[in-house]
């Protein structure tokens, strides 16, 4: 049977230059990632004047015509961005098997009315807490979200035990815990009290429960764990469940700048994802936090 990857896009309306990949407009309407929308294209769920889609790759110069699962997919509204100070105790997920809250129980009062559906930038699991981003752009999701991409993820740990600065600096060469390898991380000592350690980690991949994996192999034993800046966001003195809206010209100056990555690559899920290089910080619009060119040491001292 031949590749259905390999075949040209059926539904070639207008000429590439005229238009966009569907999946890639229908992440940016905010239906889903672009992997998540590609998945749903091959399970046969979205179609265009009434005819299934076979192809991520068709091209189209708008949504018109467009449905997922039978309803019509809305035009793309403007992307935005939110940061929310994520509690303990929330699963960074839709619904809950297990019927344990979920962030979107929070959001329902934190989020502005007008704020539609809007999905979360990685994940935090449901012992950490602090700064977790919500855009209704898929393709942002994605973007920040890739390993490829750079974007840096800084975390504020207690942890029980002892450890020493070399230790730490160690970490920046990268560790293998049981056969996984975790690359690049820049870890520093902030303070101690009595037996607990405060350390400030920004870590440069995505692999699930980096942080408290890493700190274990070390011998110690998180006890708290607060994200304190995505990329350039930081969480500043963010009130506990409340969420704020980042600035059109922060989004527009972090996007610019974000490193260009293959088309189709994937993100991971993970609840302590990568990053790179620091970026230039930006305090979210309604912040009261006066470091605005560095995340780290972005959360309050807690």
């Amino acid at each position: 049977m031949a590749d259905k990857s390999n075949r040209p896009p059926k539904h070639m309306g207008v000429a590439p230059s005229e238009g966009e990949r569907i999946a890639k407009l229908l992440a940016r309407a905010g239906v889903a990632s672009r992997r998540a929308v590609e998945r749903m294209i091959g399970d046969g769920r979205v179609a265009l004047n009434g005819e299934v889609l076979e192809t991520p790759a068709t091209i189209v110069p708008n949504l018109r015509g467009v449905t997922v699962d039978g309803k019509p997919v809305g035009k793309a509204e403007r992307t935005r961005l939110f940061a929310f100070h994520k509690p303990t105790g929330l699963i960074t997920a839709e619904h809950d098997p297990a019927g344990r809250p979920t962030i979107y129980t929070a959001l329902r009062n934190a989020l502005p009315n007008d704020a539609g559906r809007v999905m979360p930038v990685g994940r935090l699991d449901l012992n950490t807490e602090g700064l977790l981003l919500l855009t209704n752009d898929g393709e942002l999701k994605r973007q920040m979200e890739l390993p490829a991409s750079g974007v840096p993820r800084t975390y504020r740990a207690r942890a029980f035990g002892e450890v020493t600065q070399d230790q730490l600096e160690e970490l920046i060469e990268g560790v293998t815990i049981d056969g996984m390898h975790y690359g690049r991380i820049d870890a520093n000592m902030e303070r101690r009290t009595g037996r607990n350690q405060w350390i400030e980690l920004t870590i440069t991949e995505g692999k699930n429960r980096e942080v408290r994996r890493v700190l274990e192999h070390l011998g110690l034993k998180v006890n708290r764990l607060m994200r304190t800046a995505y990329g350039p966001f930081v969480l500043a003195d963010l009130p506990r469940g409340q969420a704020v809206e980042i600035r059109k010209g922060d989004i527009d100056r972090f996007r610019s700048g974000l490193k260009s990555s293959p088309s189709g690559g994937g993100g991971s899920r993970t609840a302590a994802d990568g990053g790179g290089a620091r970026g230039a910080g930006h305090a979210p619009s309604g912040a009261r936090s006066a470091r605005t060119t560095s995340p780290k040491g972005g959360g309050s001292k807690t």
